[in-house]
């Protein structure tokens, strides 16, 4: 190699070295576990794409604010093979092995709950995401807060009213007996009942159901204006795939969990337009100034659109944990009641606690319309009308 070639190197390292940023204090460590393997695994990667988007943009501008110093960060984290049990024992060992300095939420409303308990055991604040069940308000509040809206209580009750504002008179009902679902068909079907809506079928599936053909017979047999089908990730695939094969044409369809994944809208293309699902984020609400550039940030790192849902609800959960940490630093009680008593800024707008929920974000739908996913209820915060 010759001079010019050596100069050009040395000057090279120099611009990549000054590119780099040069820590001057210890990283702070956060902890985690994370259904990497198991029965959630597909859903995961959304959650925990999110909190790896947040660290590079974090240590990018330098690093995590702890009351004035910079620090950057660094995840210490483990695959909780989709076992709740296993989740709370991982937990533990970050806490009292690993000694993180802060923690994040695992993946679905499980692993959540057994993770609470070590929370409290430990006094170690936790924000929560990815957790929607009535069964956390009976949590001790104090060490874990859940940002989410989408409560099974209140769906029910929203659902049915946007059904009935839509024109729906009759629905067909399909549920996986996985907890989620099941706890939100056993407020559904109530609120459908009260706002005068029929249900000519319902049916429970297995969450490794392979085959829907017997299901969607019985749906397009009960010829109802809507079908309601409460699934997880795997099985609103399965459904879409085959409903869209066996030419089931009510004039609306509702999807649970699964169609706020961008790998839907791909699978499905045009087929997926007009599917509604839950969630209570959209980047095109220009009213939450913090929802467009997370949502370009993320695609522009993963070549993929966030999880309306699970994505949100994991950046909103770090961008809460990331404020406190700013007026609280890392001591715990201070952390805690940072948290409990904080208004905060995020993607999904305005954010305060009222115990260990989230008193401000309205439950709410989206919408498949064309090549993007609108807020369609409640009215107040819709991006586009239902269609």
């Amino acid at each position: 190699m010759n001079r010019k070639q050596l100069l050009g190197l040395a000057a090279t390292a120099m611009l990549v070295s000054a590119a780099l940023p040069t820590w001057a204090a210890d990283p702070v460590r956060i902890g985690y576990t994370m259904a990497r393997t198991g029965l959630f695994a597909a859903a995961a990667p959304s959650q925990e794409q999110a909190y790896e988007l947040w660290r590079d943009q974090v240590n990018a501008d330098g690093g995590l604010d702890v009351v004035g110093e910079r620090r950057p960060v660094e995840f210490v984290s483990y695959d909780d093979e989709s076992d709740p049990a296993k989740s709370a024992q991982l937990y533990e060992r970050l806490i009292t092995s690993d000694d993180v300095d802060l923690l994040l939420a695992p993946w679905g409303t499980p692993h959540h709950l057994n993770v609470a308990g070590i929370a409290e055991q430990y006094g170690f604040p936790i924000v929560g995401n990815t957790a929607a069940s009535v069964a956390i308000r009976e949590v001790q509040p104090g060490n874990i807060w859940f940002p989410t809206s989408a409560i099974p209580d209140q769906i029910g009750p929203e659902l049915a009213a946007m059904l009935g504002y839509s024109g729906i008179t009759s629905v067909s009902i399909i549920s996986n007996v996985l907890p989620f679902s099941q706890e939100n068909l056993s407020f559904l079907t109530p609120a459908l009942k009260k706002a005068g809506i029929e249900i000519r079928m319902s049916e429970n599936y297995p969450p490794d159901i392979s085959d829907m053909t017997p299901l969607i017979i019985q749906i397009k047999a009960a010829d109802a204006d809507a079908v309601l089908a409460l699934t997880y990730p795997a099985d609103a695939f399965l459904y879409m795939g085959q409903a869209r094969e066996l030419g089931v044409e009510a004039d609306l369809q509702f999807l649970l969990i699964g169609p706020t994944i961008d790998a839907f809208g791909k699978a499905f293309g045009p087929a997926a337009d007009g599917v509604v699902t839950l969630a209570h984020w959209s980047p095109e609400q220009s009213a939450w100034p913090r929802a467009k550039p997370f949502f370009d940030a993320y695609v522009a790192k993963f070549g993929q659109e966030p999880d309306y849902l699970d994505s949100a609800l994991a950046y909103m959960s770090v961008e809460i944990l990331q404020q406190a940490v700013a007026t609280a630093g890392l001591d715990k009680d201070a952390l805690r009641a940072a948290i409990t008593d904080g208004t905060f800024d995020t993607i999904n707008g305005e954010v305060r606690f009222d115990g260990v929920q989230n008193s401000v974000t309205p439950t709410a739908f989206v919408q498949r319309q064309g090549d993007k996913v609108q807020l369609v209820w409640p009215k107040d915060i819709a991006t586009a009308p239902l269609q």
